[in-house]
């Protein structure tokens, strides 16, 4: 799940999960700062990634 805010023209995210193992686990947020597009950049969808792999290992679940 992503929740995105906007304030004062800056645009910020917050990328959680929420049902792992009944916790929640925040996985990365950030201010979009490009100017251009609505996709968020690869380098924070990478780390995203990587940081679920260890929310599902601490839970003692499997990777999708």
């Amino acid at each position: 799940m992503e929740v995105v805010e906007s304030e004062a023209g800056s645009t910020y995210r917050a990328v959680y999960t929420v049902k792992i193992a009944g916790a929640v686990y925040v996985l990365h947020c950030f201010q979009k700062k490009s100017s251009s597009g609505v996709a968020t950049p690869k380098p924070d969808m990478d780390l995203v990634r990587e940081r679920l792999k260890v929310a599902l290992a601490h839970a003692g679940q499997a990777p999708p």
